[in-house]
């Protein structure tokens, strides 16, 4: 979308870090934003917060692994604002790096739970929504650098859960129509409850500043940390390189392809 003024921008996970500083910056555009999040006194700060910036806003208390309360977030959302034009699914959950082999299985099924669930929760409810609406609207999803390569070593769940991220909001791209706009912001290092203990990351309010620029410009990877190209292009050069040795290309290689078969069934 060329600009959000008087668009209604419903993003979960907001009470805090990313997803607060881009309820700011689509504020700033003109928008009325609608923050969600599990804990509510939290929410009701940032959205007094958001207020207090002369932004139209409202909050509401969701738990993103709960479809009901998805569905009554959307409908809370619509009913103080008349619509909704844009979802940003960014609710997300860390875990503790730790062995696969040793790893609490019921530790993994909470991450996915939020971080992948959570977000079809949100796609799947709004998706609808936005259909039968028929107008400009868009779904954008959190992914991560971890999307692209793991970054940190043994954190299994949360890495599993970014790469499934990409996947899906490439092929939901594919299947929506036009008129709904879909992206997949892929955040690298940024200060936010999930890192700050640990690393200080990007400034959050020039991550949002950046991820705004770049929706704006219609772009489907949202990106923003330099060094991750480094990381990009090691993992694709390690799997061309096997290609070259083991499958090397030759005339007439698409007969296994399966877009291209598809392509002629259709």
């Amino acid at each position: 979308m060329e600009n959000y003024r008087d668009k209604v921008v419903v993003i979960t996970g907001s009470a805090g870090g990313i997803g607060f500083a881009l309820a700011q910056q689509f504020g700033a555009d003109g928008a009325k934003v609608v923050l969600s999040d599990i804990d509510g006194e939290r929410l009701h700060g940032a959205v007094e917060a958001l207020r207090e910036q002369g932004v139209q806003a409202g909050g509401f208390v969701c738990d993103v692994t709960r479809r009901e309360d998805v569905e009554a977030l959307a409908q809370h959302a619509i009913d103080g604002f008349g619509a909704v034009d844009v979802l940003v699914n960014n609710a997300g959950r860390g875990q503790a790096p730790a062995p696969l082999i040793d790893m609490d299985l019921d530790e993994f099924r909470r991450v996915l739970d939020v971080n992948l669930y959570g977000l079809l929760h949100g796609v799947q409810v709004f998706g609808r929504y936005f259909l039968q609406r028929g107008e400009p609207a868009a779904i954008y999803n959190l992914g991560s650098e971890n999307s692209i390569y793991p970054c940190v070593p043994s954190y299994h769940a949360y890495v599993a859960s970014k790469h499934a991220v990409l996947a899906i909001t490439e092929l939901l791209a594919e299947e929506t129509p036009d008129f709904l706009e879909v992206a997949l912001i892929m955040p690298g290092l940024v200060y936010s409850e999930m890192t700050r203990d640990v690393f200080r990351g990007m400034d959050t309010d020039a991550f949002a500043r950046k991820v705004i620029e770049q929706l704006r410009a219609g772009e489907f990877y949202v990106v923003s940390h330099a060094y991750n190209r480094e990381r990009l292009d090691e993992r694709y050069r390690a799997i061309g390189a096997a290609y070259d040795k083991y499958a090397p290309r030759y005339a007439g290689d698409e007969e296994f392809d399966i877009r291209t078969l598809l392509a002629r069934m259709s």
